[in-house]
């Protein structure tokens, strides 16, 4: 029996939403939106929705909920909200709602962000997972640890990621 294809690491075209996660005045927030958008575009892909939503449950669960059924997007990303606040929303929203999760992600976030500033990682909080089919995200706002987690975990691992949930036909 043949092996199947192998997933290519680089695929391109993956449709993406970026959801800022903020009050709109936050300008770490929105230059973070910006950020990935710029390296999601960069590498080739699709942003086919951008928002900003409050750093709220109620809306960032709409937003996620909406999201899921928006055909063309196959990955998601929330960025911001990520804090140890208590007005910080995202991380947690985003991990209760997460048909599963991919703890791998965070634990390498971290171990990255230690070697980058020390201790201070403990508070780093970063999620990813599956949400009704798409890879779902969930970054801090500062670009240093974006461009972190863009370069080393989320853009090697994209594709393939999109590849082992799409069903063949």
């Amino acid at each position: 029996m043949p092996n199947p294809p192998a997933h290519d690491a680089r695929q391109t075209h993956i449709g993406c939403a970026v959801v800022t996660v903020g009050d709109g005045r936050d300008g770490a927030a929105q230059a973070g939106g910006q950020v990935v958008r710029s390296l999601l575009e960069e590498a080739g892909h699709r942003v086919v929705q951008n928002r900003t939503v409050r750093d709220s449950a109620l809306q960032i669960k709409g937003e996620l909920a909406m999201l899921g059924e928006t055909s063309g997007c196959q990955c998601i990303f929330f960025i911001g909200g990520t804090e140890i606040g208590v007005r910080d929303a995202t991380y947690d929203t985003i991990e209760k709602m997460l048909d599963r999760r991919l703890d791998g992600f965070g634990e390498l976030f971290r171990y990255l962000m230690y070697q980058e500033i020390g201790a201070a990682a403990i508070t780093a909080r970063a999620a990813a997972g599956l949400y009704r089919g798409r890879v779902v995200f969930s970054l801090p706002r500062t670009e240093s640890s974006i461009r972190l987690a863009m370069a080393r975990l989320v853009l090697p691992e994209m594709g393939p990621l999109v590849a082992s949930i799409t069903p063949r036909l």
